[in-house]
């Protein structure tokens, strides 16, 4: 019996070429392109490439559940002074959500994506695993997905690199072959979060103008709203110092921004809350963590603690930011991950 398989289909080439091979593998495949804006730009080259392929190409209008779950969410993290990642809570929410539940009530038997990662079957489970290409890798952002969810979910871009993917749509004629890939969050105009979280909440206390201090309290300049920083940030402080100095702290409730040198950025130890696991291993472990989408894995023990997860570094973490998500791994495999509440001085 042939099977069916839902593509989420973005319009660009990832998901262009991941339609295209599964049509190789003779499944019965069809495109669905989420609508998450008013811009439809992407819409009508999802349809060029269902065209293309000779495939149905349906249109769900997400725009209102992509709003309450992710730029609400994405507006409220940053005005309690975290920096979230919502690429991770789409995933949840809509893609492996929304999407997940309407591809099956479109009668597929499995929802395809072009996410750089890949899903096996090894000692009796299904596994979620690093993309093959370790530069585009994509499996940080898949944490929260189930065994059961795995099973019904392929990834067929997992054994390639960026350089191959665009070789391969530009050999099969697809039509965004060489459309360049987004960069920026999909929902943030020109890149600008802090005119789009003041333009949601204007009057929010993050927003409000404060001080910007040492670790001793002593002030050293203006701000104008914490939530307009990010753990970290060096450029764009406005004040004058000996030595360079970094945000380490953002105070929402009162109004500051505190700096400090970049050795003070160093944690070993931090609290994570919001924890989800594919597959829990017997904790505590010595596991393998990331810290956010870019860093390095780096070695580490999780314990848990009533709803948390302690989590201590073998090698100090720069700049471990509330909101982020920390991410395990056991070799190359996913194991699951937790929000980042707080760093452990």
């Amino acid at each position: 019996m042939i099977k069916k398989v839902a593509v989420a289909m973005s319009g660009g080439v990832d998901s262009s070429l991941t339609a295209a091979f599964l049509l190789e593998k003779n499944f019965e495949v069809f495109g669905v392109t989420m609508l998450l804006s008013d811009d439809e730009k992407n819409i009508y080259d999802a349809r060029r490439v269902c065209e293309h392929l000779s495939i149905k190409h349906y249109v769900a209008d997400f725009r209102n559940i992509f709003r309450a779950n992710v730029e609400d969410y994405f507006v409220a993290e940053y005005l309690r002074g975290k920096t979230p990642n919502p690429c991770v809570r789409c995933n949840k929410k809509i893609k492996f959500g929304a999407l997940f539940d309407l591809a099956e009530d479109l009668g597929a038997d499995f929802l395809a994506t072009g996410h750089y990662a890949r899903i096996t079957f090894e000692d009796g489970r299904f596994k979620l695993k690093k993309a093959v290409d370790i530069k585009k890798d994509q499996s940080y952002v898949l944490y929260n997905l189930t065994l059961e969810k795995l099973s019904k979910i392929l990834l067929p871009l997992g054994e390639f690199s960026k350089v191959e993917t665009r070789r391969l749509a530009a050999e099969k004629n697809l039509p965004v072959a060489h459309k360049p890939d987004s960069q920026e969050i999909c929902f943030i105009p020109n890149d600008d979060y802090k005119s789009f979280i003041a333009n949601r909440e204007p009057s929010a206390q993050a927003l409000k103008s404060g001080v910007i201090v040492d670790s001793s309290g002593k002030i050293l300049g203006s701000h104008n709203g914490v939530a307009n920083y990010t753990i970290g940030q060096r450029k764009g402080l406005g004040i004058a110092a000996p030595q360079p100095l970094y945000v380490t702290k953002l105070d929402v409730d009162n109004k500051k921004v505190v700096v400090d040198t970049n050795e003070k950025l160093f944690s070993y130890s931090l609290i994570a809350g919001d924890v989800h696991w594919i597959y829990k291993p017997q904790l505590p472990k010595v596991l393998t963590a990331k810290i956010r989408y870019g860093a390095k894995v780096s070695a580490c023990n999780v314990a848990e603690a009533e709803n948390y997860l302690s989590v201590t570094f073998t090698e100090p973490q720069r700049a471990i930011t509330p909101g982020q998500s920390i991410v395990f791994y056991d070799g190359d495999e996913v194991l699951g991950g937790a929000i980042i509440n707080e760093v452990m001085t």
